[in-house]
Formats: structure tokens, C-alpha cells, sequence
């Protein structure tokens, strides 16, 4: 498609011709403006939440919210109720049952976050006469989607999406993680480890009290039942540990480098402007460091949440 003003081609990698945060007629996908059904486009008025329906992805997440309340079951009824330091069990129990809301919340808004993605079927005749394009400028448009895309945008086979700044895609999440929920995902990987590490430590302590005294002592349960579920969980732990503090590493260095892995493993030389170090923490959490930086709830409104159901289905994801 071509005209005396423009030139279209279809490319999966691009060149900067949009702004990151420029939207695109009806199917903006701007604060309040909502993804689902085949078409990009909606209203405001018609809030939604992003969901994808790929089985591994909803497997790998329900996974991770089983493992996750096992642990709370083991440290609770194996390790805590029993103990008979009542200030020893109060505090860890609300440190530890804390960080796991924080964390099972930093999944829920990862997974059900627009992470960016481009509207589908916008590269149109007309939508590229509205861009005013300097004679012989050209925009890229995808194949797969059939959206022209934007500045550090990378096409999604399982969202079938283009996706803004995408890093990659987590089916522990079930989402790819990209402009819009990558600082839900570095809180996920970040509170997991966390609560792993304090399972670990609290698992340890267990199994030296209890080799004092008589296992009856130490838990509600027979010891071979208790011995059993304390191996799993630090085996969980040590592995939700290593994986997740590894991924918040390579998060933060990614952000503080402003260059998402997609970019790394393709070595593409950055043609934006590179937001550093504090710069590029700023532009991922939003605002000078505070503690709403680790508050997954930030940004949230209900009313988002509570709508009713549009019954329109189609492509990937759906609407709720």
C-alpha cells in the first residue's frame, strides 16, 4: 500500500516512527481504555480486563498460586500455630502471610495488565493519511497483526499482539511482561523470593527445635507426615528462590540499562533515547523512589474490576 505521501512495509524488525506512548484512533489503548474481543478498538466506557487464554500459560499460573498457598499452609499449621512462642509466631506469621498477599497481588495485576499491546488492524489507508508523514518516510506494519508498530515493539505468537517494549513472554504469569506490568512483574519475582527465603529460614529453625525434643512436640501432625511436607517446601523454596532472584536481577539491570531482553538477545542498537540507571527505575515505577514503588496495588480502582460481562470473545484473549 503506498501513496504519494507514504510508503507501508511489512517487517517484523522496525525503525522508530511512533512514540512509545502515542495512541491510535479508536483503538487506543491508553489508562482506562481496554483490550479483548477480536477488535482493539473500544470505548472507555467498556472496562475489561486482559486476559490470555493459552492452557500452558493457565496451568503454569494456577501452579504458581498452589505452590504458593502450600507454603502458607506448611508455615501456618506445620511450623507456626504449633510453636509455644506466641511472639516468635505472631510476628513471622504476619511477615510471611504479608509478603504473600503482596506477591499473589503482584501476579494478579502482572497477569491481568495490558502490557502494552499495539491495536490489531490499524495499519489502514486511512489511519496512515492521518499520521501527515513526511514525503518518503516509511512505517513498518506486522504481518502476524496487521498493526503498525511502534518504537520497540515486538510481536507476541501467543498473544498474537504486538507488545510495547516487550521483554518476553512469562507463562508463569501467563502474560508477556512489557511496558505497561513490567514493574508488577519485578514485584512478583521480588516478593516470591522473599517469602522463599523466609520459608527457608523458618523451615530451618523447625527442624533444629525439633530434633531437641520429641516431633510430637513440635507439630499438630505425625512427624513422618510433617518431615515430608517441610522437604517439599524447602525444595520449593530453594528453586522459587534461585529462579526468582536470578529474574529480579536481570529485571533491574534490564531497566536500569533501558534495553529489554528481546533487545539483548537480538543486539539491536538502540535508535530512542536511553533512560539510565535511577532514570530508567523512574520511568518503570513512575515518580521519585518511595515505598509505592513496592505497593502492587498502586494505580488500582475497583470500579475497573467491577463490570459486567461483555460475552464478546475472540483471538487470544476475552473480555470480562
Amino acid at each position: 500500500m503506498q501513496s504519494s505521501n507514504h510508503r507501508l512495509r511489512d517487517m517484523e524488525q522496525h525503525h522508530p516512527l511512533l512514540a512509545a506512548g502515542t495512541d491510535v484512533e479508536a483503538g487506543s489503548l491508553g489508562t482506562g481504555v481496554i483490550v479483548g474481543g477480536p477488535n482493539a478498538g473500544h470505548s472507555a466506557g467498556n472496562r475489561t480486563v486482559w486476559f490470555i487464554q493459552d492452557s500452558c500459560g493457565m496451568v503454569c499460573a494456577t501452579m504458581t498460586w498452589f505452590l504458593v498457598l502450600y507454603a502458607e499452609f506448611v508455615v501456618n499449621f506445620v511450623m507456626l500455630l504449633p510453636a509455644k512462642n506466641f511472639w516468635y509466631s505472631l510476628l513471622n506469621g504476619a511477615t510471611f502471610n504479608s509478603l504473600a498477599v503482596l506477591a499473589l497481588a503482584s501476579h494478579l495485576r502482572t497477569m491481568l495488565t495490558d502490557p502494552g499491546a499495539v491495536p490489531k488492524g490499524n495499519a489502514t489507508k486511512e489511519y496512515m493519511e492521518s499520521l501527515q508523514l513526511k514525503p518518503g518516510e516509511v512505517i513498518y506494519k506486522c504481518p502476524k497483526c496487521c498493526s503498525i508498530k511502534p518504537e520497540r515493539a515486538h510481536h507476541c505468537s501467543i498473544c498474537k499482539r504486538c507488545i510495547r517494549k516487550m521483554d518476553h513472554h512469562c507463562p508463569w504469569v501467563n502474560n508477556c511482561v512489557g511496558e505497561k506490568n513490567q514493574r508488577f512483574f519485578v514485584l512478583f519475582t521480588m516478593y516470591i523470593a522473599l517469602i522463599s527465603a523466609h520459608a527457608l529460614g523458618l523451615s530451618g529453625m523447625h527442624f533444629f527445635t525439633c530434633i531437641k525434643v520429641q516431633w510430637n512436640e513440635c507439630s499438630d501432625f505425625s512427624p513422618g507426615v510433617s518431615v515430608l511436607l517441610l522437604i517439599f517446601l524447602c525444595l520449593e523454596a530453594i528453586l522459587f528462590l534461585t529462579f526468582t532472584a536470578v529474574m529480579f536481577g536481570t529485571q533491574i539491570h534490564s531497566i536500569c540499562n533501558d534495553e529489554t531482553e528481546i533487545e539483548r538477545l537480538k543486539n539491536e542498537k538502540p535508535t530512542w533515547e536511553r533512560h539510565m540507571r535511577w532514570d530508567g527505575m523512574k520511568s518503570v515505577f513512575g515518580g521519585p523512589p518511595s515505598l509505592l514503588w513496592c505497593n502492587p496495588f498502586t494505580g488500582l480502582r475497583l470500579r475497573r474490576l467491577l463490570v459486567v460481562t461483555q460475552g464478546r470473545r475472540g483471538g487470544s484473549e476475552f473480555s470480562v
